[in-house]
């Protein structure tokens, strides 16, 4: 379950291999999920089989990748950070299962892949999403507690990220604001909790696992919400640049359900303004943890490169 996060030269900015980060990233996250989980064979096989079909359906695991960016920053351990990049990532996985169900963005795609209910049905998509996320307390308390960062400081941290304080809230303001004129203060309300406290939540766990100092998790917290805001931002802008295949899954459901989206709002090149803006606040934030925040800068490029 470690991976050793080395960087590699390139001729990449800095010096960085990204794509080489990415890739030993990923694979590492990939092992410790496959361990994780019950198999695919374990009863009730169907329930264990939905679950890895979205969890390992392809994506870039950048939540994890920042979590062990963020622990690698403040000196710490990938393996001391892998549980709780796993947990991060089935949070993840679960609230894109129920995002996609038809009673919410009722989307047939995601990843290039048929999405969970069309091959399981509605029903066991529902439970491979409680599923995932219960797991992903049980996997988060795995993690070991450090000099400053108790095990209750980590679960609590996972649980307020996922609540309805936080992600649930911004998918429920979501929904609510689906066929009703939305100002751009509301659609930031939504884009912080859908999107940006799960972000945020990966990086002060990545710190909290290095037990890192109070002005490291205020610098990690800085990035974290930032980038998480301009990672959403720029999704509003590719849902109407950019094809259904270039995406891997359907362009253009934003206009469709009639969702306010930073694009709709304010503009296709402001958006686009709004998410530089917002990435080089969260580069600021990352002065204080100096080089060794390299691989936060590198994830950081990439974030804001999707939409190039």
């Amino acid at each position: 379950m470690t991976s050793t996060g080395k960087s590699r030269s390139s001729g990449g900015a800095g010096g960085f291999d990204l794509q080489g980060y990415l890739a030993e990233q990923t694979a590492a996250v990939n092992r410790a999920l496959d361990g994780f989980l019950p198999s695919e064979k374990t009863k009730p096989a169907t329930i264990h089989q939905a679950m890895r079909y979205s969890l390992f359906a392809g994506g870039k695991r950048l939540r994890p990748a920042l979590c062990l960016a963020a622990a690698r920053a403040c000196g710490g351990r990938a393996a001391a950070a892998m549980p709780l990049a796993c947990a991060v990532e089935c949070i993840h996985s679960y609230s894109l299962i129920h995002d996609d169900l038809p009673a919410m963005d009722n989307d047939d795609y995601r990843r290039g892949k048929l999405t969970n209910h069309k091959v399981y049905g509605e029903g066991i998509a529902i439970l491979a999403g409680d599923a995932l996320l219960t797991q992903a307390f049980e996997i988060a308390a795995l993690a070991k507690a450090t000099a400053r960062y108790s095990c209750r400081d980590l679960v609590l941290e996972l649980a307020r990220a996922a609540g309805s304080l936080q992600l649930i809230a911004g998918q429920v303001a979501d929904l609510e604001g689906e066929g009703r004129k939305t100002s751009a203060r509301e659609l930031r309300y939504i884009h912080e909790r859908k999107t940006s406290a799960l972000l945020c939540c990966a990086v002060r766990l990545g710190g909290m696992s290095a037990n890192c100092a109070a002005a490291q998790l205020r610098a990690l917290t800085e990035f974290g919400y930032h980038v998480g805001l301009a990672f959403q931002v720029i999704d509003d802008i590719l849902d109407v640049t950019q094809t259904s295949e270039q995406l891997g899954k359907t362009a253009g459901k934003d206009i469709k359900a009639q969702k306010a989206t930073y694009p709709s709002i304010v503009g296709l090149e402001k958006s686009r303004r709004i998410a530089r803006q917002l990435t080089e606040r969260a580069f600021a934030a990352l002065e204080p943890l100096g080089s060794r925040a390299r691989a936060l800068h590198a994830l950081a490029r990439y974030l804001l490169a999707r939409d190039k």
